[in-house]
């Protein structure tokens, strides 16, 4: 789930993939379905949460109203116009003392931290990230669907193996995209015996 990827959103009318894509590119899709709209879920792929939209009036209305992202952090202090936004930020006093000792004083310390963080721990973090979106849609397509504890279960165990048979009977946008989210844009691997498409 790279910061660096544009985000990406998923439509579903019942358990049918209607559309994916760019945030307007789905909005618009789920628009054109008309009266159907309203029963229409959209989900963010990086999180796997269900989005609310207003998506009344004219198509430039729509777009209009659209968040730059779905996740977007208010504006506050900081400098903008280079990414960086402040926050409070709560240490020891030893800390403070070591990092206002650092080349750089405390906030350019505090970035090479992180940045050493993510890189240290960014397929970890990649994976708990996809593994939670995947969690998320699944609870809310598929919590009342047979096997559900399991294949829980078997996510949280990161088996992919494991997971592919249990869902291999769910409606097959549903489990396409579960896999999908929880394993990236790889083939995903599915029994055809179980296959209900």
């Amino acid at each position: 789930m790279s910061l660096h990827r544009p985000e990406c959103f998923t439509a579903f009318d019942g358990q049918r993939r209607l559309a994916s894509g760019a945030l307007v590119d789905v909005a618009l899709a789920v628009k054109r379905a008309g009266q159907r709209a309203a029963a229409i879920a959209i989900f963010s792929d990086a999180t796997g949460q269900p989005i609310d939209l207003d998506l009344r009036g004219s198509d430039d209305e729509i777009v209009a109203r659209l968040p730059a992202s779905a996740a977007a952090p208010p504006r506050g202090r900081g400098r903008p116009k280079l990414g960086v936004v402040a926050r409070e930020v709560t240490l020891l006093p030893r800390h403070w003392e070591w990092l206002n000792a650092q080349p750089g004083g405390a906030s350019a310390s505090l970035r090479k931290l992180v940045e050493a963080a993510r890189r240290a721990n960014g397929d970890k973090d990649r994976s708990r990230a996809a593994r939670d979106a995947a969690y998320h849609f699944m609870s809310a397509m598929a919590g009342n669907l047979a096997n559900f504890e399991s294949a829980s279960r078997a996510l949280f165990a990161d088996d992919r193996l494991q997971l592919t048979a249990l869902v291999g009977a769910w409606p097959g946008d549903v489990r396409d995209h579960i896999l999908r989210l929880a394993f990236g844009d790889g083939v995903v691997p599915v029994d055809p015996a179980n296959a209900n498409r």
